[in-house]
């Protein structure tokens, strides 16, 4: 009972990423209907980023974060306006091959330039430990979970309470009834792609913390399985991506907590299948119909 509980607190941190990354997924897919498959690797620009501002200008580490988004951002930005955009009214599938194209040119193009070797993220914040009632929890892991926490706040608030968060609704629901009510899609698609972004290489800095390592791959693993927490929770859903996100960072300690480490990734797809068996649209998810 005590390593459980000790597997939630670290599922907890683990699941605050794959929530913050599952938030970019589930944004794009509910306004354009687009799985960006590139997204994983915005995480790893942030997360590179975040290790040169703090290794080279010696910044503190709420600037590197808030520099890591602001970057993240642009560079989501700047995917959408140059692979995505001319490809809109093209079919899915093609679309979904440049977004994996976009994928590999991003990974291969950051090992080309600074090496496939992992590098050492620099710990700026002094790494302290908690005990309470037999548990221990690091000011990582809080700072971590508060960080995660107050974004998916504010992001909610954006969505529902902002000029801009109505428009990213209007164009989810119908694109061209929203056009003629003045919206222009493409600002709304480009700042969807923007905060997406911005959430992934927040997340990017906040693991480069956690795990004191980066790498040009490090993106591919834990954006499937953002993509995943996106699906469980009900793509298209903010508090659906946050929620997956939740449970797949506690199912995967959860699992190495009962010595099946090597089979951490699996139990993953294993819940995404009995969860989408029982509930085909995610946890929540809405149920569409759609003619044929």
């Amino acid at each position: 009972m005590h390593t459980m509980m000790q597997q939630l607190i670290n599922g907890l941190s683990l699941g605050s990423i794959y929530a913050l990354l599952a938030l970019g997924y589930t944004m794009v897919y509910g306004v354009i209907k687009l799985i960006n498959f590139a997204h994983g690797d915005i995480y790893m620009l942030g997360a590179f980023w975040g290790y040169y501002v703090l290794r080279y200008w010696h910044v503190n580490f709420w600037v590197a974060l808030l520099s890591a988004m602001v970057v993240s951002a642009f560079a989501g930005m700047l995917i959408e306006f140059l692979a995505y955009r001319p490809l809109r009214h093209s079919p899915r599938i093609t679309a979904l091959i440049t977004a994996i194209g976009v994928s590999y040119l991003l990974e291969n193009g950051m090992s080309y330039l600074y090496g496939a070797s992992p590098r050492n993220f620099p710990q700026v914040i002094k790494q302290e430990n908690f005990h309470i009632a037999g548990l221990t929890v690091s000011n990582i892991q809080l700072l971590i979970l508060v960080v995660a926490i107050v974004l998916m706040v504010a992001l909610q608030l954006i969505i529902k309470k902002t000029k801009m968060g109505k428009a990213m609704r209007a164009v989810a629901v119908d694109p061209d009834a929203a056009q003629l009510m003045g919206i222009n899609p493409n600002h709304v698609i480009s700042f969807t792609f923007a905060l997406g972004s911005a959430l992934a290489g927040a997340a990017g800095v906040l693991i480069g913390l956690y795990y004191n390592t980066i790498d040009p791959l490090m993106g591919m693993t834990p954006g499937i399985k953002a993509f995943v927490a996106a699906v469980v929770g009900g793509i298209g859903s903010i508090p659906g991506a946050s929620v997956g996100g939740f449970l797949i960072g506690i199912l995967e300690t959860a699992t190495q907590a009962v010595g099946l480490s090597a089979y951490k990734d699996a139990a993953v797809y294993v819940v995404l299948i009995v969860i989408l068996l029982v509930l085909p649209s995610g946890i929540f998810g809405k149920r569409t119909k759609e003619k044929v």
